[in-house]
């Protein structure tokens, strides 16, 4: 009852994805509660209130990723199990809260949620920081009188409103979202945004160029196109002949960086020769097509680096018709640098992989 490769590999790829903005992570994080869970807890008016702040706690955490260094120093596995693990140990607290001699244990609930829940996935002091920060304005006795969870949204009366209430109040009353709501400059969101303008551009990019089917069909309009680079593509450094030819006593510094940098440009050239073979392969139909293939393509269709060449090559925006003939130039430097075993008169440091070994050996 399998479903043929062919119309797989015709097939529309959807992905399902958690959401980025502040309302819809607040509403997914309160819908994984239920009225049950509030009937269950002895103290509702301040299970409810509580519950809503750990809801909207979470909220921000979670989207604090999409500023990059700016919301986290790493990306951290926060994840639904740690709220609805965190609102249980908020019903038992609350439920055992008159042998413990308090209405609500304020300070412990912090600690519990700070530094053992979600502070158990951080490992860097200033986020933890940060993360402790968030619970001691949110997790506040001013949330049983309405207290402010954020610029221009208030904590909902826990007296009147129920469950559904609440679904409510997130979909009415929820502000627009802005960085100011999670403690940064109005300025944090410019690199978020324009990431995602480029991610944009960049799937458009790849519709453009074809490879939004994946079809035999499309990958063979990369045929002439790995023709041309093959045929352009230099050959591998003979690492043989290189090493033969040094003494013990040759190897100086910036011999190894020449050899480092030969390494590196014959794995590279592996690489590109044998990912375009192969999918030289799947056009003739002698191997089935894959995902890499089929990635491949549209990158060269759209005159694009692959990004498992870009894994093994250097930074470089370039276009791929640039790239390619960039590291032509690359390779010809490593060959009359490998040919002399020397250090050249006259060195292109941007034009090495690893230019900061170069400059390390001549320190050394």
């Amino acid at each position: 009852d399998l479903i043929p490769e062919p119309i797989l590999q015709r097939c529309i790829k959807v992905a399902d994805e958690a959401p980025s903005d502040l309302k819809s992570n607040l509403r997914r994080a309160y819908s994984k509660f239920t009225q049950e869970n509030i009937d269950a807890c002895m103290k509702p008016r301040e299970f409810k209130a509580t519950l809503f702040a750990l809801c909207f706690f979470h909220s921000l955490i979670s989207g604090r990723i999409k500023f990059g260094a700016q919301g986290w120093s790493k990306k951290y596995p926060f994840n639904d199990g740690d709220l609805t693990i965190c609102g249980t140990v908020l019903k038992n607290y609350l439920n055992n809260a008159e042998n413990l001699g308090t209405e609500v244990p304020w300070p412990d609930l912090r600690y519990i949620f700070g530094e053992i829940m979600y502070g158990g996935h951080i490992t860097d002091p200033w986020d933890r920081r940060v993360n402790n920060t968030y619970l001691a304005v949110l997790v506040t006795p001013e949330l049983l009188v309405g207290g402010s969870l954020a610029p221009g949204f208030k904590s909902p009366d826990a007296t009147k409103l129920e469950y559904s209430h609440y679904v409510k109040y997130i979909e009415e009353r929820f502000p627009p979202e802005v960085p100011q709501m999670f403690g940064l400059h109005p300025n944090a969101e410019i690199g978020f945004l324009t990431n995602q303008g480029i991610s944009i551009f960049k799937t458009i990019s790849e519709i453009t160029g074809g490879g939004g089917g994946g079809g035999s069909g499309d990958i063979s309009l990369a045929q002439p196109i790995i023709t041309n680079y093959l045929t352009k593509l230099p050959t591998n450094l003979d690492m043989i002949d290189i090493r033969g030819r040094l003494k013990e006593e040759d190897y100086t510094p910036f011999v190894m960086v020449s050899l480092q940098e030969a390494d590196r440009v014959n794995g590279l050239l592996d690489q590109i020769r044998g990912s375009m073979l192969e999918l030289e392969l799947g056009i003739s139909g002698a191997l089935n097509v894959t995902e890499k293939m089929e990635a491949l393509s549209a990158d060269l269709q759209a005159n694009k680096v692959n990004a498992v060449w870009a894994e093994k090559a250097y930074p470089s925006l370039k276009a791929l018709s640039a790239w390619f003939e960039d590291f032509v130039q690359r390779h010809e430097q490593v060959v009359d640098w490998t040919a002399q075993l020397k250090l050249l008169k006259s060195v292109w440091i941007s034009g090495l992989f690893n230019s900061m070994s170069f400059l390390t050996s001549n320190m050394q």
